[in-house]
């Protein structure tokens, strides 16, 4: 079996499973963000006319973070989180993360780096890029409202249909001013939008092993933009390390590998070494050209940030290009921390003075500009370079705007001239 099936039968309670079986297997860990408020009209739904209670079968096993619009950007925002907040006191959610400066962040950060996802769980979310938490060897995708109210109520993922699962093979050492950014751009251009769909991307390879779990998560995030299901690492050394030394994990982990003679639909294979910076170009993810093809595009705003890049080593790279320059006049730079613990690591490395310094905002930790409902929207015909997940049209906020995905060195070194520019000639 693959790692997928392997978790999806001992989570069902079978001694197999196979790609196209339907399971209903045992959840360990449910997450939501602003979207409960809908979760919790489905759940109350579940339980009118039973005369039942309407309880959540484990509330240590549900977690809810704000994230998408903190803090509130308008009244009705406002109440549904006043409506989550009351929701969770009446059922006792500990691992809930409100509007805060200590405990905040983007979710699919939180649920790492409070180590509540473990190798070889399953995790549901009301959120498509729940293929992140695969970077830590769960079998880990996102639902739907209905879904996640059945799961809240019965403890279970109701009718899933074990994907199948390419295998990624990854080798050879990146190249400076090149990383996993660069390489899940790269595989998105490779297998199209849909080139994924409905299957799992199985992490391998020489490069993977020595791949950080912020560099993991980076491409498991961006999975789902290839339509699949979920990416999958499956736990190492690494995910161990970083359990146990920056997630604060105590006690047992269990980490699943596939089968030596498991079955996948197609390899493929990338050699990262000759890889150069990747531009995914509006308004398709996988419109992916490299950064020659783009060189001197106008950009009006520089992103850094989101739950696919504004981790701790992200900055750190963003801040060590802008250290002692200043952002080019005429564009502005908005940098999104992943998390209130991340921000404040920054701060201690100096890394948000830096920052700062060269002229760009940081905003608070959350989702900002990503979805374009909150922070940094884009004026009409503008351009932005982001290190975020998605660039459909209308995505910042509006449809005549454009933009362009890239790595945080790619985004730091436009920044300073205005123009996309190669971080590698910076």
């Amino acid at each position: 079996m693959t790692v997928v099936e392997k978790i999806l039968a001992r989570a069902s309670g079978l001694p197999s499973v196979r790609a196209g079986d339907v399971v209903e297997p045992r959840v360990d860990l449910a997450m939501s963000h602003e979207n409960a408020a809908l979760v919790i009209n489905q759940f109350q739904e579940v339980f009118e006319g039973t005369g039942l209670d309407a309880k959540v079968w484990d509330p240590s096993k549900i977690a809810i973070i704000f994230d998408h619009r903190v803090p509130a950007e308008s009244p009705k925002t406002a109440t549904n989180q006043k409506k989550i907040r009351e929701f969770v006191a009446a059922h006792g959610i500990t691992k809930f993360h409100d509007v805060r400066g200590d405990v905040g962040g983007i979710c699919h950060q939180i649920l790492p780096e409070f180590g509540y996802v473990r190798p070889g769980s399953v995790v549901v979310g009301t959120d498509s890029h729940t293929t992140s938490h695969g970077a830590l060897g769960a079998f880990s995708f996102g639902v739907g409202a209905t879904e996640m109210a059945s799961a809240w109520a019965l403890g279970i993922a109701v009718n899933v249909e074990a994907p199948a699962t390419i295998r990624v093979e990854v080798k050879g050492a990146f190249p400076p001013m090149v990383g996993p950014k660069d390489l899940i751009l790269y595989l998105i251009g490779q297998l199209t939008a849909q080139g994924a769909n409905f299957k799992v991307l199985e992490f391998h390879g020489e490069t993977i092993r020595n791949m950080s779990t912020s560099g993991r998560l980076a491409i498991c995030n961006m999975s789902v933009e290839a339509g699949a299901t979920s990416g999958i690492v499956p736990g190492d050394e690494e995910t161990i390390r970083y359990l146990r030394e920056e997630a604060g994990v105590v006690g047992g982990i269990d980490c699943v590998g596939p089968d030596a003679d498991a079955q996948y639909v197609r390899t493929v294979e990338v050699d990262v070494s000759a890889l150069v910076p990747q531009i995914a170009c509006p308004h398709a993810v996988d419109n992916v050209k490299p950064i020659d093809q783009v060189l001197g595009t106008r950009v009006h705003q520089i992103v850094i940030g989101s739950c696919t890049n504004g981790r701790l080593d992200d900055l750190a790279d963003a801040a060590a290009l802008l250290r002692g320059k200043k952002v080019a006049q005429g564009t502005r730079m908005l940098v999104f921390p992943a998390s209130s613990r991340i921000f404040g690591q920054a701060l201690d490395k100096g890394y948000i003075h830096d920052l700062m310094k060269a002229g760009a905002v940081v905003m608070n930790s959350g989702c900002g500009p990503c979805l374009g409902v909150h922070e940094g929207a884009l004026g009409d015909g503008e351009t932005a370079l982001s290190t975020t997940n998605r660039n459909f049209k209308g995505r910042m906020g509006n449809p005549t705007g454009f933009v362009y995905l890239c790595s945080p060195v790619v985004a730091a070194a436009s920044a300073l001239t205005g123009v996309i520019t190669d971080p590698r000639k910076a």
